[in-house]
């Protein structure tokens, strides 16, 4: 039996090819596979959906996770984790097979099949969408009991889920590989460590439990996915995680979006029995929010190194600074505008290439990709025309904005006796200029400001959630 494919694409045809011999070896009778499309989003492992039907024609809809996850687990620990979870009444995807490409020739190096669950991961549709609002009413208080039930999964059996140690050394000796973090990192990593909450655990760790890895439904939560970064650790990490303000998407409630830190950890005692306290989960957002700007930084070297050549990761190297101002929020240091600064106005009076400028080149380019490309295509490729887009916007900003920054950047550094960022970082982790702190802070908060004019000036007007939420 031969399956009805989406694509004539061959390489997806191999692929398909490679699902039904597998499933047919599997389940003991001939599987056809339909529909395979790869589903956009995620810059580590690949995910396909399609629909594979056996002999008596019943359809049954599943997801493929393949390929190796740069600093993610093997897809066998991932399945150990999924299956532990599912054991302590956490809801999760049904597991269907799990292997290499050596077990199933033509399918990923390693590879994860699990049912489909039906529902929507999209933030921006769960957080604003009428058809969610009866699930966004209690979903953050049902998010606190589902990580208190992982929480309490027995470890018994987990040996190869990874146990990740000091949450501060982990930081530092995965990301700082390449030299200092950017200063507003910085100064989020010394106030970590001068202001270190007990440890708890270890436990079960999601390690990425946040809107955009839960399969949500009007009724509620449906599925945590995505386990590639499970291990074992400290049970506030998860917390934290999900209330960091990237995983907000704009709004101003914490816990994930949908509700208030007071919701989420009710949720939690309830089943947990313990309740952790309001310091101890704005360590661990702070904490949340200084890794992801390091993670960002990791990423983009993906690219910048030749190693994974892609628009994607290329883009995302610029959100670091989007962190350094999440942090000087969170640690009163600054305040988000009132609304969004000017793009840079007017081309420059410097007109020897004649009109359109650069950055006129570089608008229209933008428009083209947004529009036009996005609209007349889908899935990855739609998905890619969007983030080439803010690319080329970022551009056509730093153009526009520039020169001025860089030559404000020096005189500022110059000021305080600093070469460059990277000297600005070493002397706030080293201390060397706390007698001039003000100044230190205010080199910070000006050059996360530029960065982010020219990266994505929305961001420096997206309010923060009150601290007693």
């Amino acid at each position: 039996m031969t399956g009805t494919l989406a694509s004539p694409d061959t390489a997806t045809d191999g692929l398909a090819g490679a699902l039904a011999r597998r499933l047919t070896q599997r389940l003991g009778g001939p599987v056809a596979v339909e529909g395979l499309t790869r589903l956009t989003g995620g810059a580590n492992r690949e995910t396909w959906a399609f629909t594979a039907v056996d002999g008596r024609g019943t359809h049954r809809d599943l997801v493929l996770r393949g390929g190796y996850s740069t600093g993610g687990r093997p897809v066998a620990v991932e399945a150990a984790a999924i299956a532990a979870a599912a054991r302590v009444g956490v809801p999760v995807p049904d597991l269907v097979d799990v292997g290499t490409g050596d077990d199933a020739p033509g399918l990923p190096a390693e590879y994860l099949l699990m049912g489909r669950v039906e529902g929507e991961t999209i933030p921006r549709r769960l957080l604003r969408e009428e058809a969610y609002a009866g699930a966004r009413a209690g979903l953050a208080r049902e998010l606190g009991t589902v990580l208190a039930r992982l929480h309490a999964a027995p470890l018994d059996g987990l040996d190869r889920v990874p146990a990740v140690g000091d949450p501060l050394d982990r930081l530092t000796e995965t990301f700082l590989t390449g030299g200092p973090p950017p200063p507003g990192l910085a100064l989020g990593l010394r106030w970590l460590r001068e202001n270190r909450p007990p440890a708890h655990g270890p436990v079960l760790v999601h390690g990425d439990f946040r809107m955009g890895n839960l399969m949500v439904g009007p009724d509620g939560l449906r599925a945590v996915l995505d386990w590639e970064l499970v291990h074992r650790g400290d049970p506030l990490e998860d917390l934290g995680w999900c209330c960091a303000k990237v995983w907000r998407f704009g709004s101003r409630l914490p816990a994930a979006g949908v509700g208030t830190r007071r919701d989420l950890l009710d949720g939690y005692a309830a089943v947990a029995g313990w309740r952790p306290t309001a310091d101890e989960l704005h360590w661990w957002e702070l904490h949340a929010t200084v890794q992801w700007g390091l993670m960002c930084r990791a990423m983009t070297e993906r690219h910048l190194s030749g190693a994974e050549p892609s628009v994607e990761l290329a883009a995302i190297g610029r959100r670091a600074a989007e962190q350094e101002f999440d942090v000087l929020l969170a640690l009163g240091l600054d305040t988000p505008d009132d609304t969004v600064p000017d793009d840079g106005g007017a081309p420059d009076d410097d007109l020897l290439y004649g009109r359109p400028t650069a950055a006129e080149l570089a608008g229209a380019v933008g428009d083209f990709l947004a529009g036009e490309v996005r609209g007349a295509t889908g899935g990855r490729t739609s998905f890619h025309a969007q983030v080439a887009a803010n690319v080329v916007a970022t551009v056509r900003r730093e153009l526009l904005l520039g020169d001025g920054a860089r030559a404000r950047r020096r005189a500022r550094l110059r000021g305080l006796a600093l070469a460059d960022d990277a000297a600005l970082s070493e002397a706030i982790a080293d201390g060397s200029r706390d007698d001039r702190r003000d100044e230190v802070v205010a080199a910070v908060r000006e050059g996360v400001r530029d960065r982010l004019r020219v990266g994505n000036p929305r961001h420096l007007a997206v309010p923060d959630a009150a601290p007693e939420d």
